[in-house]
């Protein structure tokens, strides 16, 4: 079953990623960028619309190793805390938070490199193009950057930024623990409703209220978070100001000494967006995805259990 859910979390990043990955560029440049270049237009004008996709492959790998990996931990975690225990089948909101800082934790120390390859590749044109201003250099392709990684950092840079990215599992920590909590207040409230009718049925989400749930979560995770979430990527792209930082502490000090409030929330308006759009587009994908397979595979198991 968890493996299940780690397919299913892998194939709806997959398709949220495909259909925000342009806000993911947006705010990932103006988080990095100390010059207001990353507008969209701006960006288009300069260097192409293709540059709104720079890294959309690593990125893809990306989410699709980072929710199958948080999906597969998370579940086979909140299957053993269920089963350690009796009574109610749903999590409260400390076991929720314990679940999701075991998937966190785990999923970031795996996926860290995939996304400093894909940080690195969403602002190289834009580094290259303060320096130049003939030709619109070409976004490298994924063993290009890791070679430019290694040669410049070595293996170590393939985990810039990892202290605030551990930081940040209190993102989907957030995130899962406000999705678990709103899905039950829902059904506890569907349920009411349809005993106060006298019915014992048992109220089932649509996808439109996984689309809502998701999208809702992840608005409070990434308000709560943001700052956090500038000063992993400026470390993950290797910024010339952020070698400054001796600590995630320390690089949020900075810049709020450097560049006021405004400099720690660079880019939100686009990363909310994105986040947001994401998170829903998962949640109500891999809710689907996961009763698609699972149908499949139990019609594929039941000829062979008969045999």
């Amino acid at each position: 079953d968890s493996a299940i859910h780690a397919l299913a979390g892998a194939a709806g990043g997959i398709m949220a990623m495909t259909a925000t990955y342009p806000l993911v560029v947006l705010s990932t440049r103006a988080a990095v960028e100390t010059k207001n270049h990353s507008k969209c237009l701006d960006i288009i004008e300069r260097e192409g619309l293709r540059a709104l996709y720079s890294g959309l492959s690593s990125s893809l790998v990306g989410i699709a190793v980072t929710n199958g990996v948080y999906y597969y931990f998370y579940e086979r975690s909140r299957g053993i805390i269920l089963n350690s225990r009796k009574g109610a089948k749903a999590l409260s909101t400390l076991e929720s938070m314990l679940a999701g800082l075991i998937a966190g934790s785990a999923t970031t120390v795996i996926s860290n490199p995939i996304w400093v390859i894909q940080a690195s590749q969403a602002v190289h044109k834009s580094e290259s193009d303060s320096r130049t201003s003939k030709n619109t250099p070409r976004t490298p392709g994924m063993l290009e950057t890791v070679n430019q990684i290694l040669a410049k950092d070595g293996v170590a840079g393939l985990w810039r930024g990892i202290g605030p990215a551990l930081v940040l599992v209190i993102n989907p920590v957030t995130q899962y623990t406000v999705f678990e909590q709103l899905k039950n207040i829902l059904i506890e409230s569907r349920t009411a409703k349809l005993r106060a009718r006298g019915s014992k049925a048992v109220p089932v989400l649509r996808d439109w209220d996984y689309f809502l749930l998701g999208a809702l979560s992840k608005l409070v995770a990434t308000a709560l978070t943001y700052p956090y979430i500038v000063v992993k990527s400026r470390i993950q792209v290797g910024q010339s100001q952020a070698s400054k930082y001796r600590s995630s502490l320390h690089g949020l000090a900075l810049i709020l000494k450097e560049e006021g409030i405004r400099g720690l929330y660079k880019g939100i308006g686009s990363k909310v967006l994105q986040s947001v759009l994401t998170a829903a587009i998962l949640f109500a994908g891999q809710r689907r995805i996961y009763e698609l397979t699972k149908q499949a595979v139990t019609s594929i198991a039941k000829p062979a259990t008969l045999k």
